[in-house]
């Protein structure tokens, strides 16, 4: 009899991922994402990871598993990889698929995370509750395409293994009840907390009230309930102890990562608007938790109250357990200790952990189906539902017409379905109809409420950039740099360059500072940084080859003069912050190498600008214009990094998007300097805007040129994965300065002596060579990393002695004798 159940559980699991992984695909198809049509999947932000894990899997790559010399000039891997490549279907399709195809992982990813989500979900509902498996595999649907999934989920596809943990750790819940697989217990916590962490430690305190719950729920003793705890408590702990690298080194990271906007938070949501939310095809795009597992999970859930064949316990401590989750999911405290270890929101959305709630509707949902309900408990389901439906499109803002289609159409099969199952009907027709009618839904409402994928990645010039960059590599001698943006918001990664451009939820906060005190433009707040756009600011970091604006998309460009990698100056460097000009010049030891002219409001424009002295100016509503003289021939650059309007000047202009702190403009081309020196620039803003004090600096033809070529570069440069030594000349003395940023976890012995922190030249690492230095070595070690792998191995001992110690207890029962 168990060989039968079990062989019936496997094909209903097997049915649930089926029917999941064939509904996100038509949905995928009937969009015409790729790879069935020319637009991006919702995911494909995470393609360049995914390209450079591929790289790094092959070979052939800068950097390693624990530094990207690629992204941000040089930044810690391991904290992006534990962030968006630690789902374990990440690897495998990284190793697997060409590179020309890589970007199929931002379907391939999502689509196996669900279809393994919903097998899960199916096989826990079993141990829940016995019941026919082919419903517990539609319930399973609901789970997998749930609406937190298809809106939120498949954006980011490394938030998917949340969706994977929740009921695998509900099943270690269950085995703690049961008293079995100990182990296997603490391997799945560790699992969830290492494919994610902040969707792991969100699956973990759902799973965990769902114990509790069921400890409630049960009749047993109050000694094995405690010992129930007791097994769940210890495998927590030492599962979240084995996956200890990833918690010290995410949480390190984090402390030190460019402080984001945060997540538009604005207090709980209107109880209507949430309640839509209940509904499939509810309100995607609104900030709000996306909860919805289709309208046979809604119906159901909402028949639990009504269902007399279920206990009056189980008929209150399910939907009590399902309404109190869902108002701590939107209550700010619950929000910080949900969604972030840190305590903080990201720049995501606010409600990553709605998956949760998602998952107890779809229990609470079979807590009634496993019994199916009658007649009376069906007709207050209905009642329920059609009053959220009504309360949502009078109070909620109202329904899409996909939400009209899939309540109206998909809410009358489910109840038909249900009423017959009820009734003891013929089970083949009616898990034919409900079967139809969820994997239409499913499909229908992932086609309808997924988010726009944008724009496709034209694969050709994406090859033809990536041979580009690779023909004019020469690491670590110069940089190959994507430039500031062309195809993603991560092209070094994508394209295997070495540039700044960079986007991260974990980018250094010293990498943000270097780039905008260097004059290159950021977005998000400063998480997503770019590469320099002016000659000066690619020389400072060495960028040899670079690609360009084109016609056919981009061109690709020789820089006129790059400084080396490492570079001795004398003595301890100094930097003028007065302005960007002053800081760039700085860096290159070049004092003097712009002509920095005064500005002067411009008589007889349309408003005057107030100054604020070395702060800046203030531009009206309106604009304004400014003067200044600077040397014949020489180019104009205009450095307004807040600055929202048009910039006319020299017979060109252009459009500047600044917005303090969200984006920061970069340096920009204004032309060459008139025979007359005069430089007349126009301002025109639509609000009032800000310019520093000096935002034109002059450079002279041959100027940067003569400057690189007075840095002392090392006699030789050599770049590991996470290592870099440098010969230097003879008699070197001063400071050895690393075209670099300066993050935390690097550290540098000369003449082979002690390792020291180095110090910084303004964001870039800078060596204290002290007198007659022959080389320098620096190693990265990611910060938390050495704390997390030594608490890991205790663990593991810990772990080990618990097995030994059980099987050595077991041995003297399997070895004593017969009638002993």
């Amino acid at each position: 009899m168990s060989g039968w159940t079990s062989a019936h559980g496997r094909r209903a699991e097997l049915g649930s991922t089926g029917l999941t992984t064939a509904a996100y695909t038509a949905a995928v198809a009937a969009r015409q994402e790729y790879p069935f049509g020319p637009v991006a999947v919702a995911g494909a932000e995470s393609v360049p990871y995914h390209a450079h894990l591929r790289d790094l899997l092959h070979g052939g790559t800068t950097g390693d598993l624990l530094f990207n010399w690629g992204s941000g000039y040089g930044a810690p891997f391991l904290p992006d990889l534990a962030a968006y490549l630690a789902n374990p279907f990440s690897w495998p399709a990284a190793a697997v698929l060409p590179r020309g195809s890589i970007a199929l992982a931002a379907f391939l990813v999502p689509l196996l995370s669900l279809g393994l989500a919903a097998a899960l979900m199916t096989r826990l509902l079993g141990r829940l509750h016995p019941g026919p498996g082919w419903q517990r595999a539609l319930l399973g649907v609901g789970y997998g395409l749930c609406a937190w999934v298809v809106q939120d989920g498949v954006t980011t596809p490394a938030w998917l293994w949340g969706t994977v943990s929740l009921p695998l750790l509900c099943l270690a819940g269950d085995w703690c009840l049961r008293g079995r697989h100990r182990l296997v217990g603490i391997l799945a916590v560790a699992a969830a907390l290492a494919g994610n962490l902040v969707t792991g430690v969100a699956a973990m305190a759902g799973a965990g009230l769902v114990l509790v719950l069921r400890l409630v729920l049960t009749d047993r003793p109050a000694r094995a309930r405690l010992g129930a705890l007791w097994r769940a408590g210890s495998a927590g702990l030492l599962g979240a102890l084995l996956a200890a690298p990833v918690v010290t080194v995410g949480l390190k990271a984090a402390r030190t990562a460019q402080p984001g906007p945060l997540t538009g938070y604005q207090g709980a949501p209107g109880v209507a608007e949430y309640l839509g939310q209940l509904l499939p095809g509810g309100r995607p795009g609104l900030p709000l938790p996306d909860v919805s597992v289709g309208m046979l999970g809604l119906l159901l859930v909402a028949t639990l109250p009504f269902n007399r064949r279920v206990t009056v316990r189980e008929r209150i401590g399910w939907p009590v357990l399902v309404v109190l989750t869902g108002v701590g999911l939107v209550w700010r405290p619950e929000v910080l200790l949900w969604h972030d270890p840190g305590l903080t929101t990201g720049t995501g959305t606010p409600y990553l952990a709605a998956f949760v709630l998602s998952g107890l509707l779809v229990t609470a949902a079979w807590v009634s189906l496993s019994r199916p309900p009658g007649p009376a408990a069906l007709a207050g389901g209905a009642a329920l539902v059609a009053v959220v439906v009504t309360v949502a499109q009078i109070w909620g803002g109202g329904l899409t017409g996909a939400a009209w289609l899939l309540v109206a159409v998909g809410g009358a099969v489910v109840a038909g379905g249900v009423w017959l199952l009820g009734r003891g009907r013929a089970e083949r027709p009616v898990a034919a109809g409900l079967t139809a009618a969820v994997l239409a839904g499913a499909a229908y409402a992932a086609y309808a409420g997924a988010p726009a994928g944008g724009s496709q990645l034209d694969a050709g010039q994406v090859r033809e950039a990536y041979r580009a960059l690779r023909a004019g590599a020469d690491w670590p001698d110069g940089r190959a740099d994507p430039g500031p943006h062309v195809f993603t918001d991560n092209d070094p990664m994508l394209l295997d360059g070495q540039g700044g451009g960079y986007r991260s939820g974990r980018l250094p906060r010293v990498t943000a500072e270097l780039l905008h005190d260097l004059g290159a433009g950021w977005s998000a707040g400063g998480r997503q940084t770019l590469s320099p756009a002016d000659p000066v600011g690619r020389a400072v970091f060495g960028v040899r080859t670079f690609l360009a604006d084109g016609a056919g998309g981009f061109v690709v460009e020789r820089a006129t003069a790059a400084a080396p990698l490492v570079t001795v100056r004398a003595g301890v460097p100094v930097v003028d912050g007065s302005s960007v000009w002053a800081r760039q010049a700085s860096v290159l030891d070049a004092r003097g190498l712009y002509e920095v002219p005064q500005v002067t409001p411009v008589q007889g424009g349309p408003a005057a600008p107030t100054s604020h002295g070395s702060s800046g100016w203030s531009v009206p509503a309106g604009g304004a214009g400014f003067e200044a003289s600077c040397s014949p021939g020489s180019a104009a650059y205009f450095y307004g990094p807040w600055f929202a309007g048009t910039v006319e000047a020299l017979g060109s202009s252009y459009v500047s998007a600044g917005q303090q702190p969200v984006v920061s403009e970069p340096v920009h081309l204004l032309g060459a300097v008139p025979g007359d020196g005069r430089i007349r620039v126009w301002l025109r803003a639509g609000a009032v805007s800000q310019v520093p004090a000096l935002p034109l600096g002059c450079l002279a033809p041959g100027a940067l040129e003569r400057a690189v070529a007075g840095l002392t570069p090392a006699e030789r440069v050599t770049a590991g994965g996470h290592t870099l030594t440098a010969e230097l000349p003879v008699g070197a003395a001063g400071t050895a300065v690393v075209a670099a940023p300066a993050v935390e976890g690097w550290t540098c012995r000369v003449n082979g002596g002690p390792e020291r922190a180095p110090g910084s030249l303004l964001g870039l690492i800078a060596v204290p060579l002290g007198d007659a230095a022959t080389d320098v070595a620096c190693s990265y070690r990611p910060p938390g990393l050495t704390d997390g792998l030594a608490v890991s191995a205790a663990a593991l001992a810990v772990l080990a002695a618990v097995v030994l110690l059980s099987l050595a207890r077991r041995r003297p029962h399997r070895n004593r004798p017969e009638g002993g």
